[in-house]
């Protein structure tokens, strides 16, 4: 499982460690781990000795450590410059660089020239900004960067891309999208948030030693989803792997209903009771006309409901029946004013400003998607349930404080149909007696794989990801 923590956890827990003295401790290890990193991306390149690197320079901790990282490279042949970008830098990192043998530019009206020079190296360091910074970058400052980004070098953040936020991965204005983001202590639930993720590019961690409290963040591996996941044992029976009712279809929609039966299907579940209009596949079972008289462990509720009176007072009745819920696209806009955290919301970012805005929190889609944790969950607290934030990255948000960050998809999964599917895989979790926040983010972490193994880089319809769900377990049981 890999863990996030906030900037102000992070510092927190180095303010002991500094006190006692421990900081040039501290950043020998990061300066170690970092110019390991760009060692072997420029191995991997075609060397290192003769290579060329330019560090970008800011005024605080991650400037030191990218020059003292700098000053071990130096050492190994490397060729390297600073570019100072602000009126100050770390001082003892500056002279043992100097020592070593770097050189070093100012920024200060020479945006021509330090512009030349990385587009000329082979590799470049951002040590602009460190976790404290707020407001992304400013000034000539930022219009350097954004004349640099236009042709995409190849970038190593140092710690975490400069703009980005470390706390809910925002984005301020103009950053170097990265190759790698080697972080130091901890990984920032920044990095594994949208929209600020998608600058990272891979992540790797250097321990520090730091003595760390909960995690604010969660993202699941392989390892976790085989752990956790509801696998049948000899002397189970259908009805003893779970029975999920599910509400889906209508006259205009039924495809929605098949893709969502499907996606349940896929997972592994006992059995299925449908209620609704489309004509289910033949492992589904047609349950009686009403919620009550259906006798499930949990109700997947709302995929292709539009306009049809009869399929939204079922949707009601299973939002209110006490059990477990996944409520999907069209239950979305008939919800309770109260909920239980047994209850699992499933929109895209469009749905969850909706949903917010009839709250009362008027919230436009853009809001959503320039802080996407946050509104999460200010949904969980206006309505009491877990949600599931639907995206390139999915976040999930339990009542309690849970966060999940899954991230194993592909572009392709952006096809209509693909949600039913992960509605589904979520309806048999619960089914399966799965705790909500648990089953959401395991369902987006197997869905995105099933998106991945379908795709095979190409493009893909909602179906095929419930092809490939299967496979995908059978892989993941052969971990266990």
């Amino acid at each position: 499982m890999i863990t996030g923590y906030t900037g102000t956890a992070v510092r927190d827990a180095e303010q002991p460690l500094l006190e006692a003295g421990r900081g040039p401790e501290l950043m020998a290890k990061a300066a170690y781990g970092l110019a390991n990193a760009v060692a072997w991306r420029l191995r991997e390149s075609g060397g290192t000795y003769g290579s060329s690197i330019v560090l970008l320079i800011g005024p605080g901790n991650n400037g030191g450590d990218a020059l003292y990282a700098a000053t071990l490279l130096l050492n190994r042949g490397v060729r390297a410059t600073a570019v100072l970008v602000a009126d100050r830098a770390h001082q003892e990192a500056l002279t043992s660089f100097r020592l070593a043998g770097g050189r070093i530019l100012k920024l200060d009206g020479r945006h021509e020239e330090c512009l030349a020079v990385a587009l000329s190296a082979d590799l470049v360091i951002d040590g602009i900004l460190g976790i404290g910074a707020r407001g992304g970058l400013r000034g000539e400052l930022a219009g350097f960067v954004e004349r640099l980004a236009e042709h995409a070098p190849a970038v190593i953040a140092c710690d975490l891309p400069s703009g980005l936020d470390a706390d809910s991965g925002a984005v301020s204005g103009p950053l170097l999208a990265a190759l790698e983001t080697v972080t130091f202590g901890a990984i920032k639930t920044g990095l594994l948030l949208p929209p600020g993720e998608e600058f990272c590019g891979e992540l790797s961690q250097i321990d520090l030693g730091l003595e760390l409290g909960d995690a604010e963040l969660r993202r699941l591996d392989e390892h976790d989803i085989v752990d956790h996941w509801p696998w049948p044992h000899r002397v189970d029976h259908k009805y003893s792997r779970g029975v999920l009712g599910v509400v889906a279809g209508s006259n205009a929609y039924p495809g929605a209903a098949h893709l969502a039966l499907r996606g349940a299907l896929s997972a592994g579940t006992g059995m299925i009771r449908y209620l609704g209009p489309a004509d289910p596949p033949p492992e589904v079972v047609r349950g009686a006309s009403t919620v009550a008289a259906n006798r499930v462990q949990a109700w997947l509720v709302g995929p292709g409901v539009v306009e049809d009176e009869a399929q939204q007072r079922r949707c009601l009745d299973a939002l209110r029946s006490g059990l477990p819920v996944v409520a999907d696209a069209g239950a979305l806009s008939l919800l309770p004013r109260e909920l239980g955290p047994n209850i699992v919301l499933t929109p895209h970012a469009g749905e969850l400003a909706t949903l917010l805005s009839g709250l009362g929190d008027r919230t436009e889609r853009t809001d959503v998607e320039r802080q996407p944790l946050r509104h999460a969950k200010r949904a969980v607290e206006l309505t009491g349930a877990t949600v599931l934030l639907k995206g390139a990255t999915t976040i999930v948000v339990g009542p309690d404080g849970q966060v999940y960050s899954q991230s194993e998809g592909t572009p392709w999964l952006a096809t209509a149909g693909s949600g039913d599917t992960l509605a589904g895989i979520i309806g048999t979790l619960l089914a399966s007696g799965v705790e909500p926040a648990l089953a959401a983010a395991m369902a987006a972490s197997v869905h995105g794989r099933a998106g991945v193994l379908a795709s095979q880089g190409g493009p893909i319809a909602a179906s095929d990801i419930a092809t490939a769900v299967p496979r995908v377990l059978g892989e993941l049981s052969c971990l266990a």
